[in-house]
């Protein structure tokens, strides 16, 4: 661990102790969870990637625009930890405060004014298993194809709300959240706890300290006690089971900032191209993969798109391969940072297989692309997805 980094007296266990790699995949068909993960996990509702969970995307028919946590994805470096509330604090510290360490507790949080943002999380390599499948290149990591993101509404208090109240500088300029999970190992090096820098003028902006989704505290698995909610960016940004706050008067980096969730190869600088934060604009039908259909009827299929500049505000749906498009219908609160469903009538055309095509239009004017962007590490899949269907 970092020497700089301060102690914390929260407590933390967890039962699984062996090396992230040594992870199975758990028993997808009881429902148990996967080692590490508290919550069950039916292969119905999800596809297990070692430490992680995917949503399917047929599990979400019929659900509004929260995502219920039953639902929700999992994404996990490495295990979820199981922390007491009563014992567990939350401390700002570093250069860019006027005096000393301070530290919240539960009771803290729950006692200061709150604010609610319906908001959608998604992992920066959500998409990842497309860069295969779809552009045929290869690329590294959790092979997720669509399911690796999640709206909910959560509660708590603005990030800027603690830094004022530790008294944070003017000379300030970046901050360092930290989670409480266990370190990280990577290829036998230990990068120590998931942390992130995250700048100063977005922690004032839009930043929660949240301990509600959905109306109830946070599970575990969603970073019980408390965890960041960064409105637009990468999950990486969302720190679960915070812990501590670095606030500093220097530019911070950390392993999750330096060499990783940054783009690296063709077309991008020599050690990767800067950072990731703002996500993309992508499309997804509420459809198994792949989905079987009867022909000779109608079918209303149903989807979702989400943009990390603001509102989807058209969708459009293909069924020869983008040579034409036919508008879907909107449905939902088109929060300015969840996501909107939408319903499309297709009839088939004919038996045999077929590929569907969505594509989204966000209020800034950014359209998904043909193609996504390549980089070894499969970040921000963000084009046009060719859905397969089989027509019976």
């Amino acid at each position: 661990m970092n020497p700089r980094f301060p102690t914390t007296t929260t407590t933390t266990t967890t039962t699984d102790d062996r090396a992230p790699g040594d992870r199975a995949l758990g028993d997808q068909g009881t429902g148990r969870p996967a080692p590490g993960i508290r919550k069950p996990l039916p292969a119905r509702l999800f596809a297990v990637h070692g430490t992680n969970a995917e949503t399917r995307w047929e599990a979400l028919r019929g659900e509004g625009d929260l995502t219920p946590e039953r639902l929700f994805f999992v994404r996990n470096h490495t295990s979820t930890p199981l922390i007491d509330a009563a014992s567990w604090r939350l401390t700002l510290w570093g250069s860019g405060l006027r005096r000393g360490p301070v530290s919240f507790t539960y009771r803290d949080l729950l006692a200061m004014p709150a604010e609610e943002v319906t908001a959608f999380v998604e992992c920066a390599g959500n998409g990842r298993s497309l860069y295969g499948e779809q552009q045929s290149q290869d690329v590294t990591g959790t092979p997720w194809r669509l399911g690796a993101v999640g709206v909910a509404r959560w509660r708590g208090v603005p990030l800027a709300a603690l830094l004022g109240r530790a008294g944070m500088t003017g000379d300030a300029v970046a901050l360092m959240p930290r989670g409480l999970d266990p370190d990280y190992v990577d290829a036998g090096e230990n990068l120590g706890r998931v942390r992130r820098p995250l700048p100063v003028t977005k922690a004032l902006d839009d930043v929660l300290v949240a301990y509600e989704m959905n109306g109830r505290p946070l599970p575990p698995d969603h970073g019980f006690p408390a965890r960041l909610v960064v409105p637009g960016w990468a999950g990486i940004a969302w720190i679960k089971w915070l812990g501590d706050v670095e606030v500093s008067a220097e530019p911070l980096e950390s392993p999750w900032s330096s060499r990783l969730y940054r783009m690296h190869g063709p077309g991008h600088p020599p050690g990767g191209g800067p950072p990731l934060t703002r996500t993309g604009v992508k499309s997804a039908f509420e459809l198994p993969w792949p989905a079987r259909l009867r022909a000779g009827r109608g079918h209303l299929l149903h989807g979702r798109s989400w943009s990390g500049n603001g509102r989807v505000v058209r969708v459009d749906v293909s069924d020869d391969e983008g040579v034409s498009w036919r508008s879907a219908r909107l449905h939902g609160d088109r929060s300015p940072h969840g996501w909107v469903r939408w319903t499309f009538r297709w009839a088939p055309p004919g038996v045999g297989e077929a590929r569907l095509l969505a594509r989204a239009v966000d209020e800034t004017g950014a359209v998904q692309p043909e193609r996504a962007a390549y980089n070894h590490l499969g970040y921000a899949f963000d084009a046009v997805v060719r859905h397969p269907v089989v027509v019976t």
